[in-house]
C-alpha cells in the first residue's frame, strides 16, 4: 500500500501490476478491498491497477465537515492520484458512488479517461428519470441526510439496520467493523449529504457533458437499490460507444458476488477499446 498526500488529504492507495493503468473507484460503504478479484484478473492480463480508498473511507483521512466531501473534491483526488503515478490516460472502473465519480471524471476530464465501466449505478439523469420504482429503492438516501439520526439508525442494536441493508454484501462484517468508528460512520455518509441533498429530489437534473469514452454499463438482477432502467437509460447520455450487460442472480456487490462474469466483461471491454 502507498500513502499519498492528495489535495491536503492522506489517501491509502493500492497499486499492483504493470501495463496500461486501470483506476478502480469503490463506492459506499466500501474501500479498495472490494476490487480484490478484479485486481488479480487485471494484473494477470497485463494491466496495472490503481485502487484508492476514497477520502472518508478505509484507511484514508476523514476530514471534518461536509465541505470536505463535495463530489468535485473526490474527482480532484482521482485526478491527483493519476498524476502521482504519471498516468495520462486510464481505463476507469467504478461501482456504486464510485461509478458516479468515475462518470464525473469522464465528463469533466475526458482526455484522462480511455474507457469507462459503470457497475450498478448509471448516469445521474438516468437515475432521476427511472420512475417511481427507483424512488422506492432510493428511500435510504433521504434518511441519510439527517445528521446524527442516520448514524443512530445504522448503529443501534449492534448495527442491526446496517446489517439488514448489507445482507447481500460478502464483506458485511468487515464493513460493520469499520462503521464502529463514529468518525468513519459519519464520513462515509457525507457523500450522500453533498451529492444528493433533498433539493435534488425535486430539482431538474443538472446539465452535464455527454460521456465521450467507450462506456460499459453493468447491472445485476438482484440489486435491491437500483432498477435496470436506471442503468439502461445511461445510453442517452453517452456520445461514444455504449454497451450494456445484465448479470443475472447477483446482488448489488456484483464485483464480489459474480466476480468471474464481471472480470470477463471488464477484460473484453478493455480489449475492445485499448488505451
Amino acid at each position: 500500500m502507498t500513502r499519498l498526500d492528495v489535495n491536503g488529504t492522506g489517501l491509502n492507495v493500492q497499486v499492483e501490476g504493470e501495463g496500461p493503468a486501470v483506476l478502480l473507484v469503490h463506492g459506499y460503504p466500501d474501500d479498495h478491498t472490494c476490487w480484490r478479484y478484479q485486481v488479480a484478473a487485471l494484473n494477470a492480463a497485463g494491466y496495472r491497477t490503481i485502487a484508492p480508498d476514497l477520502r472518508g473511507y478505509g484507511e484514508s483521512d476523514k476530514p471534518a465537515g461536509l465541505g470536505a466531501y463535495e463530489p468535485r473534491l473526490f474527482v480532484g483526488d482521482l485526478l491527483a492520484v493519476l498524476d502521482a503515478y504519471g498516468v495520462e490516460r486510464a481505463d476507469v472502473v467504478g461501482h456504486d458512488w464510485g461509478s458516479a465519480l468515475a462518470q464525473f471524471l469522464a465528463m469533466f476530464a475526458p482526455e484522462r479517461v480511455a474507457s469507462l465501466t459503470c457497475l450498478s449505478v448509471g448516469h445521474p439523469a438516468a437515475l432521476a428519470a427511472a420512475g417511481w420504482r427507483q424512488r422506492e429503492k432510493s428511500w435510504y438516501m433521504l434518511l441519510f441526510q439527517f445528521a446524527g439520526i442516520a448514524e443512530r439508525w445504522l448503529s443501534q442494536d449492534d448495527f442491526r439496520n446496517a446489517r439488514e441493508m448489507l445482507a447481500g454484501h460478502p464483506d458485511a462484517e468487515e464493513v460493520i467493523a469499520r462503521m464502529r468508528d463514529p468518525e468513519a460512520l459519519t464520513a462515509g455518509l457525507a457523500i450522500y449529504r453533498t451529492g444528493v441533498p433533498p433539493e435534488s429530489l425535486v430539482a431538474p437534473p443538472a446539465e452535464r457533458p455527454a460521456l465521450q469514452a467507450p462506456t460499459l454499463g453493468v447491472w445485476s438482477s438482484r440489486d435491491p437499490f437500483l432498477t435496470e432502467e436506471a442503468m439502461t437509460g445511461t445510453a442517452a447520455h453517452v456520445s461514444g460507444p455504449w454497451r450494456y450487460e445484465r448479470v443475472d442472480g447477483a446482488g448489488h456487490w456484483l464485483q464480489l458476488e459474480a466476480s468471474d462474469r464481471v472480470n470477463e466483461l471488464l477484460l473484453t471491454h478493455l480489449a475492445r477499446h485499448p488505451a
